[in-house]
């Protein structure tokens, strides 16, 4: 039995897909880009500003799911340019616990949707 995770606090899917989906106690959140929900903009003014939106994104998804970062077990950033990794991780960090942090991987990439610098997916854990 799985459950879909809406909120209207993240972005609406740009294609056939959940924003999330509760399965059981685990949470599987779908990559989330820097799309604005109140407004649709794609934001990208820097790496910063870019990587504080995906991640405000996926807050609101574990959010609607009554979860936190703490329940973050696992991520995966996927970004374009290896060389805005330490900017990434630098905000990032600024949202977990570093000594509970989930494991994570983080890998380059030749493109992403919409053209954006970095896409983040999670699963999290009651």
């Amino acid at each position: 039995m799985k459950t879909i995770i809406f909120t209207a606090e993240a972005p609406a899917p740009i294609g056939p897909y959940s924003q999330g989906i509760l399965h059981n106690d685990t949470l599987y959140i779908s990559g989330q880009i820097a799309i604005n929900p109140e407004t649709g903009d794609i934001t990208t003014n820097s790496i910063e500003v870019e990587t504080i939106q995906v991640m405000e994104n996926l807050k609101a998804i574990l959010k609607a799911a009554n979860m936190t970062f703490e329940n973050v077990v696992k991520a995966t950033i996927f970004i374009t340019n290896m060389n805005d990794f330490g900017s990434i991780n630098t905000v990032y960090g600024s949202y977990l616990n570093e000594k509970t942090a989930p494991a994570r991987e983080t890998v380059q990439v030749a493109g992403l949707p919409k053209n954006v610098n970095v896409e983040i997916s999670m699963i999290a854990m009651l």
